[in-house]
């Protein structure tokens, strides 16, 4: 099984959450559909905003949508730039991120017509009927990566997570890379640093290099800017590694295995297709597949570099990838 393409995604997402792609989805309802996406960040920080925001962009070539965004929103912001979107009257209001939970949790329900979307785990067992949160499937993800990183290890002695804050998701994150790894290569060692910053290079090229000196041959990170730093490191160790969030094949062609891509884009375009259709259901966490919410992408070279990973390597990985998908092994629950 390869890597599913965006254009698979979007097909295969839809299909699995019944929503439907007929023509009346994408807008016929006498009124364009309004889509809005808050953000706490930037459309330009190359990753998590900006892969969102892409999505967005790609609504507007259908017919029936109108968008809007809004960047850089403080937390002291953000009830009024909800309420003010709210206001407007749009449809739908995406929170990217976890930083929105509470405040969206408290406007949604004095907005009962409209819809709210927050690019998180469910927070609460009840929640108003008109939001929705989203299981993106980290720990899937990241057992997923600790599985290809040691069998792509040479020396097969040690792999290296760097993660970003030091927070109860990251240290799932490194949990489930470690229990990933482990499955893979017993005895394998997995070396893990969370730096405490998601937004410092220095300190990922630190990290590193940390984990290049005691026997990491192969490096994946879960933490934006500070995993840029990490890349570099990676490259300066002459070992391989692992992209995160977007493809990063550019940053070290010839270090680079494959990258684990958000589809952020196709979830966007997901939901926004639910809302056009009156299909739309809240109250509830929404669980896309680990195959359906990452993607693997490496470049021109497809979904993986085959000079750095072999054949079986890759066909062992994906018998993995497969069952984590088909939730025959359940990362989740691995890593409680």
């Amino acid at each position: 099984m390869r890597g599913i393409s965006r254009r698979a995604f979007n097909a295969a997402l839809t299909s699995a959450l019944a929503w439907s792609a007929t023509a009346t989805a994408w807008g016929d309802r006498g009124r364009d559909t309004s889509v809005v996406l808050l953000l706490s960040g930037v459309i330009t920080d190359g990753g998590w905003s900006q892969l969102a925001y892409n999505g967005l962009k790609e609504l507007t070539e259908h017919r029936g949508f109108k968008t809007a965004y809004a960047e850089n929103i403080s937390l002291a912001q953000m009830d009024q730039v909800a309420r003010g979107y709210s206001d407007d009257g749009f449809d739908l209001i995406i929170g990217h991120g976890v930083e929105f939970s509470s405040t969206l949790l408290e406007v949604a329900p004095d907005y009962p017509r409209q819809c709210y979307f927050v690019t998180t785990f469910l927070p609460q067992a009840d929640v108003a009927r008109n939001i929705l949160f989203v299981n993106l499937g980290y720990f899937g993800a990241a057992y997923g990566a600790g599985v290809l990183a040691a069998l792509i290890s040479n020396r097969k002695q040690a792999v290296g997570f760097v993660g970003g804050d030091d927070d109860p998701n990251q240290q799932r994150i490194r949990r489930a890379f470690i229990a990933g790894a482990q499955h893979a290569v017993p005895g394998i060692r997995a070396l893990a640093i969370i730096t405490g910053d998601y937004d410092n290079a220095a300190k990922g090229r630190e990290a590193a290099s940390i984990l290049i000196g005691n026997g990491a041959d192969v490096i994946w990170h879960a933490a934006d800017v500070t995993g840029l730093g990490a890349i570099q490191g990676a490259v300066a160790g002459n070992v391989k590694v692992l992209g995160c969030f977007s493809d990063q094949t550019a940053l070290a062609p010839g270090n680079m295995a494959t990258s684990f891509e958000m589809n952020l884009g196709g979830m966007v375009q997901t939901v926004a297709q639910k809302v056009a259709s009156r299909d739309f259901s809240g109250g509830t966490e929404w669980k896309p597949s680990v195959n359906q919410m990452w993607l693997l992408t490496c470049g021109a070279n497809g979904d993986h570099n085959p000079h750095l990973v072999s054949a079986d390597q890759w066909n062992t990985f994906q018998k993995v990838w497969s069952d984590i998908a088909s939730r025959r092994l359940d990362a989740d629950a691995l890593v409680p």
